[in-house]
Order: C-alpha cells, then sequence, then structure tokens
C-alpha cells in the first residue's frame, strides 16, 4: 500500500490549518486573533531588544506637573513661551526645537502673539499641527509647504494615510516658522501605537511628520524624495514606495534611506520605558527652563522637543512598552532611529516569504506527522517552529526586519493538533475496534499489522486465495472413558493450547475448536502469498509437538494421541458469518470442504498429513509422496493427493 493511500485522511486532515493559514495571510479570511497574537509577538521582540539606554541628542523639555502648578494651567501665555524659546536656543545652544504642541488660536494678551513669532523668527524651529478626518473637513490654522507635491513628482502618486481636515497654527506663527510636522499617531485595533505616519497626504500633496521634519531641521535640511519599488520581472519602477530617501544639498550628496511600509508610516523603534524615569530621553521640566535653573549651556548641541506628560493635558499613549507612554517620546524615539541610520520596518517581500514558509512548513507537517509516533511528532513539530521562529528573532534583533509569525505558530500548533486527534479519535478507535473484532481469532503480531492499516481490514465477507487447515486429535475417547471429565478438560485445554502456539507462530487465523479436531486457515485477514507453504510447515510443527505429548504419555502410562491433518488450497469466502445471536470470523466453500475430507482420508491411507493437489503446487519445495488420485464424494473431478514424506511423528 502507498503511503498516500495509507495515510491520505490524516495528511488531508492536515492540510486544513494550511488553508486556513494561507487565507488568513493572503487576506481572503483574516483571523482577528491572530492580528492580535502578531501584535503580542511584536511588542515582546520589540521589548526583547530594547537598547534600554539614554540617547544624550534629544532632550523632552517637559510641561509637566511641577511646571503646571509653578506657572498655571495650560495654554500658557505665548509671553512665556517666547521666554521658553529664548532660552533654549540663546542660553541652551540648542540646535534645534520642536513643538509637539499646537498654536491653533490668539493669545488673548495683545502683543503675545507677536512676541513668541519673533522669538520663533530665523531659529531652527519645527511647529506642530494634526490632520483629521471628518464628514465636515474642518481646518484651522495655516498648513506649511508640502514636502512633496504632486506635481513635484510628476503626478505619480503613492500610498499614504489620507486626510480631509487639519488643526494647524495660527497665521502670525506659520510665517514665523515656516517648518512644521503632524504629529499624528496610528493605533493598531488594540489601541497600542506601534506604527508613526511619516508623510501623510492631503489633497494630493504630501507632508511631513514632525519627527521627520525636526531630523531634516537638524541636519542641515536635506531634499525628500520617494524611492520606489521595482518590478522584480520587468525590472520597471512600480507605484509603491518602500522607503524615504534624504539627500544632501550641499558637496557631499550624501544621501540616507529611511524604510516606510506600504502607507507611508514607520514602525516606532522604541529605546525603552517611557516618562522622566524610563531612561531612553533626558526630560527637563519646562519650569525649570523658565527659572533658569539649568546651567548655561548645558543642553548645546541638542534637538529639543516640547511636549508634556501631565496627564491633565491627555498625550498619553498605549504603546508595546508602557499603557501610559508621553506621547511626546514616540517622536523622540522616531527621530532617534533616523539619528542611527537604523529603523525596524517589514520588508516589501515580507508577504512571498510568510506565504512561502507557511507551504514549505504546513506540507512539511502534513505529510511526515502521519508516520511519525507522538513522541517523534513533537519533536518535529517543535524542531519545523523552532527554527522559523529562531530565524524570524534573528532578522528582527539584527536588522531590524519584521516578519509576521503568529501565523505559523498557529499553523504548527493546528497540524499537530489536529494530527494527533485525528490519530487517537479516529486511527485509535478503528485500532481498539479491529482488536476487538480479530483478536481472539488472529496472531497478535497480525493484529499489529493490522492496525497500521485498520481501514484495509474489516468482517465484510471477501472471496480470497487461502490456505485451510483441519487438525483432529484421535484418542481422546478412549482418554475420556478412563479419566475425570475435570482431568480431561485439563489435558484437553493443554494439548489445543500447545497446538494454537504453533498456527499462531506460522501467521494462521484460529477458526474454531470442534471437539477434539482445530480448525485454521491462512491469507485473511492479513493477506499473504505464502499461506499454503505457512500451512503446510505448520502441520509439520504440529506432528513434532504431538510426537513431544506421545512420549510424555508413554512415560504417564496414558494412551497416545493420532493424529489427522487435512490442507487444501483455493477459493474461499471469509468473513463474520452466523445469526443475530451468535456470528463466527470463518472461511466456507468448496475447497474448505475438500480439507475436511482430507483430514477423515488420513485414516484410510494411515497418514498423519493429506493436501489437494492445489496446496502441492503452492508449495512445490516441501518433500512430497503421491498418495492416490480419488474421486470425493460428489466430486467429478479426480484429485491427486499428497503426503509428506517423512515428518516428525513417523520418529516418535
Amino acid at each position: 500500500m502507498t503511503f498516500l493511500a495509507k495515510h491520505g485522511a490524516r495528511i488531508a486532515v492536515s492540510l486544513l490549518p494550511l488553508l486556513l493559514a494561507l487565507s488568513h495571510t493572503t487576506g481572503l479570511w483574516p483571523i482577528g486573533i491572530v492580528q492580535s497574537l502578531d501584535g503580542i509577538i511584536y511588542d515582546a521582540k520589540l521589548r526583547w531588544t530594547m537598547p534600554k539606554t539614554l540617547d544624550p541628542r534629544i532632550v523632552i523639555v517637559d510641561i509637566d506637573e511641577k511646571s503646571l502648578a509653578e506657572i498655571g494651567r495650560w495654554p500658557w501665555n505665548r509671553e512665556k513661551l517666547a521666554l521658553l524659546n529664548q532660552e533654549l536656543f540663546e542660553n541652551q545652544k540648542i540646535i534645534a526645537l520642536g513643538f509637539d504642541l499646537v498654536f491653533a488660536e490668539a493669545d488673548d494678551k495683545l502683543g503675545a502673539d507677536a512676541q513668541f513669532a519673533q522669538s520663533l523668527q530665523d531659529q531652527n524651529v519645527v511647529l506642530g499641527y494634526y490632520f483629521t478626518s471628518d464628514r465636515d473637513a474642518r481646518t484651522s490654522g495655516v498648513l506649511p509647504k508640502p514636502a512633496m507635491s504632486l506635481s513635484s513628482l510628476g503626478g505619480k502618486k503613492f500610498l499614504a494615510t489620507e486626510w480631509d481636515g487639519f488643526g494647524a497654527n495660527i497665521a502670525p506663527l506659520a510665517a514665523a516658522a515656516p517648518q512644521a510636522g503632524f504629529f499624528n499617531a496610528i493605533a493598531d485595533e488594540d489601541g497600542s501605537v506601534r506604527t508613526m505616519p511619516l508623510l501623510a497626504l492631503y489633497q494630493g500633496d504630501y507632508y511631513e511628520s514632525l519627527a521627520l521634519a525636526l531630523y531634516r531641521a537638524a541636519i542641515g535640511h536635506p531634499s525628500i524624495a520617494p524611492h520606489f519599488v521595482a518590478n522584480a520581472a520587468t525590472n520597471a519602477v512600480t507605484n509603491t514606495m518602500d522607503s524615504v530617501k534624504l539627500t544632501h544639498k550641499d558637496a557631499s550628496g550624501l544621501t540616507q534611506t529611511i524604510k516606510v511600509d506600504d502607507r507611508a508610516t514607520v514602525l516606532v523603534p522604541y529605546r525603552g520605558l517611557g516618562g522622566a524615569k524610563g531612561g531612553s530621553f533626558q526630560y527637563v521640566s519646562a519650569a525649570d527652563v523658565l527659572a533658569k535653573r539649568l546651567e548655561p549651556a548645558q543642553l548645546r548641541g541638542k534637538i529639543v522637543i516640547v511636549g508634556s506628560s501631565a496627564p491633565g493635558l491627555q498625550d498619553l499613549r498605549i504603546t508595546p512598552v508602557g499603557q501610559t507612554y508621553p506621547g511626546v517620546e514616540t517622536h523622540a524615539n522616531v527621530l532617534s532611529g533616523m539619528l542611527d541610520g537604523q529603523s525596524i520596518y517589514k520588508p516589501d517581500y515580507a508577504l512571498g516569504v510568510e506565504v512561502a514558509l507557511l507551504l514549505l512548513v504546513g506540507l512539511a507537517l502534513a505529510f511526515v506527522l502521519p508516520a511519525l509516533t507522538a513522541t517523534s511528532a513533537l519533536g518535529f513539530s517543535l524542531s519545523m517552529l523552532l527554527v522559523p521562529t529562531a530565524f524570524n528573532l534573528f532578522l528582527f534583533g539584527e536588522h531590524g526586519m519584521v516578519f509576521p509569525l503568529a501565523t505559523l505558530l498557529l499553523l504548527s500548533f493546528l497540524a499537530y493538533m489536529l494530527n494527533m486527534s485525528y490519530g487517537y479519535f479516529v486511527e485509535s478507535r478503528a485500532k481498539r475496534e479491529l482488536t476487538q473484532l480479530f483478536g481472539s481469532y488472529v496472531p497478535p503480531h497480525l493484529v499489529d499489522e493490522m492496525v497500521q492499516d485498520p481501514s484495509n481490514h474489516t468482517m465484510k465477507a471477501t472471496n480470497k486465495d487461502m490456505t485451510v487447515m483441519f487438525c483432529d486429535l484421535r484418542g481422546f475417547t478412549q482418554l475420556a472413558e478412563n479419566m475425570e471429565p475435570t482431568q480431561l478438560q485439563h489435558l484437553l485445554n493443554n494439548v489445543f493450547s500447545r497446538l494454537t502456539q504453533v498456527i499462531i507462530a506460522r501467521r494462521g487465523t484460529i477458526d474454531k475448536y470442534m471437539g477434539d479436531c482445530v480448525m485454521a486457515f491462512w491469507g485473511a485477514p492479513v493477506s499473504m502469498s505464502n499461506h499454503a507453504e505457512l500451512a503446510v510447515q505448520t502441520a509439520m510443527d504440529i506432528a513434532q509437538v504431538v510426537a513431544h505429548i506421545n512420549t510424555e504419555h508413554r512415560v504417564k502410562g496414558l494412551p497416545e494421541v493420532k493424529l489427522g491433518i487435512g490442507i487444501n488450497t483455493g477459493m474461499m469466502c471469509v468473513g463474520d458469518m452466523g445469526s443475530f445471536m451468535r456470528r463466527n470470523y470463518t472461511v466456507v466453500g468448496d475447497a474448505v470442504n475438500i480439507a475436511s475430507r482430507l483430514e477423515s482420508l488420513t485414516k484410510s491411507y494411515n497418514v498423519h498429513i493429506l493436501c489437494g493437489q492445489s496446496t502441492w503446487t503452492h508449495a512445490p519445495h516441501f518433500d512430497w509422496l503421491m498418495v492416490d488420485t480419488v474421486q470425493l464424494q460428489g466430486k467429478s473431478d479426480l484429485l491427486d493427493i499428497y503426503t509428506l514424506k517423512t515428518h516428525p511423528q513417523d520418529n516418535a
């Protein structure tokens, strides 16, 4: 039997998880729990690989609870912000300043906005603003110039988060500080912020984020352009962008590439826990800056982001590394990754790699697991899971490459569980039923062979070429006259037990015991091509056993046991037969009747074994002696009958 024929049903069951995994991965049937699990795994990898070190290049000036207590509730008078701005640039000597805030309304105090605008004039400042999407497409304030206009791209549009409204800074401030970046974040379905838009689309133009605008301001305002993916087959440039290209305007012409996904977003490379005690960035209270508590030039050469960690200002976010993470620090993390020239990204070919890996692992599990034991199957499943998982972690930790892992975990787990469940509930049940059906007829080692393929062995009647044997023990009538019934029973049971062991050792199936006769056959329920040879060899072994029994009887003074065996080979009907009250797995047919009659003829010819011509043909290598040509009762054809020239009982 071929491997597929034997394990086809189990393989089909094991392929179901692969189909489920592929339908999820390709988007045909997304599974929410798998997406959530991918988020959990990503968060764990992120926390595992975080450097947990301070980035000394970036400082967060925090509008914290202390600042609100000293200066007053937000929003502050713009004169205060002007002083803050002057202190940072003039006394602290910072190189760039970003505001994770929006100044969408004019200050009530006359001249305050003008003073703040004047402090921004000609400084390396990036203001913040936000985009919105609502039914009314509301707008307020003045947007900065786009980082890339559709016309500058030659009309070539790429995917990005698209918005229809915004809340930006009032005109005087926007004119004084024309650089600005949006501070929108994108939360996943579980509310966690894992990605930040690097570019956003509004009315056909592309605008840059606060982190990107501040980074460009800090390194000399390099030009910005999209990098499009080339078609692998034609090498033609597609409309899919995989990174942003920054090129310095000076003579060096140095370029830097920032990886993005297919929506122009970046994964936030969190450095560690958030907040002033998180250890990733230096936090300075805005109150301390305004009160000049810092040493002069203490922040020299730093990039500063002004934001708030105060709960009342509602800029705390859920992130993979904290449930109340300051929003300002998400921008600091993105900026830090740009300064390092490193990023966490999902390659544009990630889908192809995932599908290929799922096919490889899924097919391997489906075709290998059915052939393994439970322990080996567990080991194989773990190896098919651990190797890709280790490689996945390596790519993330060493190269920042993100490949989904949850679908592979689901596939491996389900394939193993379904395979084992099928083996236990379906195959094991079939094996148990088979053992119950044949255990009393068939040698245990044949039952073990049968349970390897239970579906191929049933009680259903079928015609097969087989060999049957009738073995009659004579002399028990005389014994019965001289022994107690229980003694005779014990003696008969002992003799039949020894003969049964011989039959089982030669792969025979016990049909029935009939008084002092035992009937057995070969070729069912397990097929065997040498059934005739096995039956003849069994007859010789039985003659040997009876010779030993007679030796024991002579010592005990008991009569000897005579032996008569009839063997015949031919087409027989084998199966579960009988009435609704009593049934038996047996053989019937003309070939069976001939064997019975041959057993009776052993008395007439004074031999222990007689075989039909068909058995002689199927087992030619034995030392045969033709006895006679007879016409059995009810038969018109003549039949050649044979015996063995010598057998053990002759010498007993």
